[in-house]
């Protein structure tokens, strides 16, 4: 055990118990840590300040300084407060949006935030209850607020809560904002927080702005009369404990779906998330229950959302009827597809139109849409960055879609993230045009296969909780940029990417700049094979992730598995290459 860590951390332990900011609770479990025989608890509780990042907080809940508390939640509002009032001299009318999702000490940590930022003068527009992250998007942009915050962790496990700060546009911050509030929320001490509320400067919301984000979501639909034809698609849904058990059915009803059946056990909500080991769409085992139903009524699809409704999962039947879960790129592919394809049918494209997807998602977006004539962009793993491209371009060109590998899709522009609830609706359009043509949603994915070629996509995560693997995280990347690798699945490497230097080097040693807005610190590799190896550390989790395009042959809907299978035996070989 490092003893001078253990030193440090027991004096910030003994900084807490002499303070009289925090409360008598709070102070009796710093206690228990102080005096327990393990300390590695107190250490992954005090070791570090949870760091207020580029999207702001996220962390287990509990006391400490490397916890979610309301504390360290106040420290991060008093923070941001002061970068607002900064950034808007003199202006008397600044608001903010507050939200919150279904996690457990959700309701108390929107309030403190709200309290926070009234105190500091500012209007707060305060959900009366647990909204989806999307929704509080296009608050602040309906409202013209100045800036926003969301409690929620996402699609992280049960122990997690989370802060999403967001700016006027309703994106996450980005430069120069980002590092402005981080460095105001550096310098907040304790004693600076403002706890006492200005009550007159809360306003709660609530049923207008649903109603007005139901409306705005109906702008994703692309063609109403296929969805009159397929009214009855049989739909089951999922919230997974969370904030889209409400907006979800609504909003499939508003755009016409009138055979919507939910999952009751996963209504309920809580925090504990109790049907499902993790609320993440992207673990099978969260579908069951889903499939269970959807299984029992027949449905057409299964779909879910995670429990602040930003990403969803789609479930639709195979080749022989089977459940079949869809990744995330091939979801992000159908809906590039469809959108196209539909809106060029109908006449909706005018020329100036783009899509967006980020660097660590299937190029097969990039073969539809130039295959179609239409702009791709590429960004950074992240909403903000499809925000930025989205602001940049706004008057100049038309944004219809982007979305990203790891479940979240956007497709229209009144909201500024991942948005659930319109893609669920479109992805049920596109299953109900599906089915006008005799068709399912698996059917369609082979079709596209079939036209733009086939890639297998797969994803390791290699989890390092607490300091010791923060430090085997970063040492992975400094190994990895020294000794990369010169062949994988055994085909040359014949580009390497690195977004941390912006460079780019070819097969021969040539380097040229990489164009992107800011650095990241993500390694791609794409073999003569035409594979594609993404690695970059997580922005949220205590991980690295390892994402993997398989480029493989597919001649017909029936060689669908054993290209799979092919390309899943490459990948393990990449896997034992670079020894995860």
């Amino acid at each position: 055990m490092d003893l001078e860590l253990l030193k440090q951390c027991e004096a910030k332990a003994q900084e807490w118990l002499a303070s009289d900011v925090y409360d008598a609770e709070t102070k009796t479990e710093v206690k228990a840590l102080l005096e327990a025989e393990d300390k590695s608890a107190l250490i992954d509780a005090f070791y570090q300040s949870l760091e207020f990042g580029t999207g702001g907080l996220r962390g287990i809940m509990g006391v400490g300084t490397n916890r979610m508390n309301i504390y360290i939640v106040g420290q991060a509002t008093q923070g941001f407060a002061n970068y607002i009032n900064k950034a808007f001299p003199g202006r008397k009318d600044l608001s903010v949006v507050v939200g919150h999702d279904c996690r457990n000490h959700g309701r108390q940590f929107a309030e403190t935030v709200a309290n926070i930022f009234s105190a500091n003068g500012i209007k707060v527009y305060l959900f009366e209850s647990l909204r989806p992250t999307p929704e509080i998007s296009f608050a602040i942009r309906q409202l013209g607020a100045q800036a926003g915050v969301n409690v929620t962790a996402s699609h992280n496990p049960r122990e997690y809560n989370g802060y999403k700060a967001y700016w006027e546009d309703g994106a996450q911050v980005l430069a120069p904002h980002d590092k402005g509030i981080i460095d105001e929320v550096n310098a907040v001490k304790i004693e600076d927080v403002k706890f006492e509320p200005n009550k007159d400067l809360i306003q709660i919301i609530g049923g207008e702005m649903d109603w007005d984000y139901l409306q705005a979501v109906k702008e994703a639909m692309v063609d109403q009369e296929v969805i009159m034809r397929q009214k009855d698609l049989n739909i089951v849904y999922t919230p997974l404990h969370g904030t889209g058990r409400v907006i979800i059915p609504e909003a499939l009803r508003s755009w016409g779906f009138q055979n919507i059946h939910v999952v009751p056990e996963q209504m309920v909500i809580d925090g504990n998330f109790p049907t499902v080991v993790s609320p993440n769409p992207e673990n099978s085992e969260a579908m069951t229950l889903g499939m269970n139903l959807g299984t029992k009524l027949n449905a057409d699809l299964v779909i879910a959302s995670d429990p602040d409704a930003d990403r969803l999962a789609i479930v639709c039947r195979n080749a022989k009827g089977e459940w079949e879960i869809l990744n995330g790129n091939q979801t992000c592919m159908m809906f590039a597809w469809y959108i196209i394809a539909n809106k060029k049918k109908l006449g909706q494209l005018k020329g100036n139109e783009f899509l967006v997807k980020t660097i660590v998602t299937t190029e097969l977006i990039k073969r539809i849409a130039d295959k179609n004539g239409v702009e791709m962009k590429d960004c950074y793993t992240g909403f903000k960055w499809i925000a930025a491209l989205i602001r940049e371009n706004e008057g100049v060109k038309k944004y219809i879609g982007g979305g990203e590998e790891s479940f979240g899709f956007l497709p229209f522009d009144k909201v500024r993230d991942k948005d659930s609830p319109a893609s669920i609706c479109l992805i049920c359009e596109i299953a109900a045009w599906a089915k006008d043509n005799g068709k399912t949603l698996y059917d369609l994915l082979m079709d596209i296969y079939l036209e733009y070629g086939f890639s297998y996509n797969h994803t390791v995560n290699v989890v390092k909780p607490g300091k010791s693997g923060a430090d085997e995280i970063k040492q992975m990347m400094v190994d990895l940029r020294k000794n990369p690798p010169t062949t994988l699945g055994g085909s040359k490497v014949i580009c390497v990417k690195d977004y941390q230097e912006l460079t780019q080097t070819d097969g021969e040693g040539n380097v040229t700049k990489l164009d992107m807005p800011a650095t990241s610190n993500v390694l791609q590799w794409f073999t003569a094979a035409g594979d594609k190896i993404s690695v970059r550390p997580s922005g949220t989790e205590p991980k690295i992730k390892f994402y993997m395009e398989i480029a493989g042959e597919m001649g017909c809907p029936k060689c669908y598995i054993s290209a799979c299978d092919e390309a899943r035996k490459k990948a393990d070989a990449i896997c034992q290459e670079l020894g995860i």
